[in-house]
């Protein structure tokens, strides 16, 4: 071969180099991808949900994603720093005690959010029983501890106290810079350009004034407003009965309607026991998370619950990840490991399946 022609062919690679590089600049590679006929970015996630992909163990495609590109939300079951859990942390004169086990995990995310069930108040009385809540105001110690950014308030305790007592909740939860949400007050979060709405009721009558916040045509008108200026709408719902592993036919009803009217994802809580996911129209249902931080110690079922990890990319929910924990000493969890964690998530999953299997059952 000829020097010329040696130096023809790589004159030829060197244009053909640029050529590539300014069509890869030029289109962030989408041009070069369909010139060329290759990807030129990692294979992207599935986008349709499967309870099999969910309760899958690796789901290593999506840790491995650009930061970037995702934006992971979690949510947990609920948290009632009232009761023995706050006898507990005032016994301990240490506020983060109900979060010291599990506050890594809840920070590693762009945003954590929990079902608040408990007011906040000064001189909250300090007992082992009874059925009206409330938790020392230092109890927001453990919350900006543990990362929480939003903190749903719509259930059957958080106006044990009354108005007064919400209204101290709110402010002390918004001094610290964490979003209340309430049925009137939704809140919008921005995260990586994507905006992300919230909302919160609950279905349960208050035996204080007879009164139930989820009417199913304000829901409805709700998600649809806060779907114009959001990217992704997430609602939360304390519905349903207590100490069951089922949804009830309201619960279902009540999901379906949200999705319908424009909700991305839905997080329940009440029972204080795990119930199933459902995915509706490529939407995920989450009836209940079960327990985090609460001091039911009297069955093994209330002393679970999960953890879910919600990512979403392009404002649409890529991947779903569940973790669970066990409470110890009334009022703290920690997350499980080995048999003791595929035992719950086996469960979990046999029960959503059950629900997939006989939907109106």
């Amino acid at each position: 071969m000829s020097k010329r022609t040696i130096f023809l062919i790589f004159i030829v690679l060197i244009v053909s180099f640029l050529t590539f590089a300014f069509l890869f600049w030029f289109q962030n590679g989408k041009s070069a991808e369909k010139i060329i006929g290759i990807s030129l970015t990692p294979t992207s996630s599935p986008k349709t949900l499967t309870l099999e992909k969910i309760f899958a163990a690796d789901h290593s495609q999506t840790a491995s994603l650009s930061a970037q590109n995702v934006v992971t939300i979690i949510a947990t079951g609920d948290v009632i720093p009232a009761r023995s859990v706050n006898y507990q942390t005032i016994k301990y004169n240490d506020f983060r005690w109900p979060f010291e086990k599990t506050a890594d995990f809840l920070k590693n995310a762009d945003l954590t959010v929990i079902n608040l069930e408990s007011p906040l108040i000064p001189n909250c009385p300090v007992v082992n029983d009874g059925m009206t809540f409330c938790g020392d105001s230092r109890h927001i110690q453990g919350l900006t501890f543990a990362g929480i950014d939003v903190a749903t308030l719509e259930n059957n305790h958080t106006d044990n106290y009354g108005e007064t007592g919400i209204e101290n909740t709110v402010k002390v939860l918004n001094d610290a810079g964490i979003k209340a949400v309430r049925e009137n007050s939704p809140q919008t979060v921005d995260i990586k350009g994507t905006k992300f709405a919230f909302l919160a009721y609950h279905d349960l009558v208050n035996p204080q004034n007879n009164t139930v916040s989820a009417v199913e045509e304000k829901i409805a008108n709700d998600i649809k407003q806060a779907k114009k200026s959001a990217n992704v709408v997430i609602v939360a719902f304390h519905w349903g009965v207590e100490y069951t592993e089922q949804p009830t036919e309201r619960q279902k009803m009540l999901a379906h309607l949200a999705i319908d009217s424009g909700a991305d994802l839905i997080l329940g809580n009440h029972p204080h026991q795990i119930e199933p996911v459902e995915i509706y129209k490529n939407k995920l249902i989450v009836y209940a998370h079960g327990n985090f931080v609460f001091d039911q110690m009297w069955s093994e079922e209330t002393k679970q619950g999960v953890v879910g990890r919600y990512t979403f990319s392009n404002g649409q929910l890529i991947d779903t990840q569940f973790f669970p924990v066990y409470i110890k000493d009334y009022g703290q969890p920690y997350f499980l490991e080995g048999e003791e964690k595929e035992k719950i998530l086996t469960k979990m999953k046999t029960i959503s399946m059950t629900l997939a299997t006989n939907p109106t059952q």
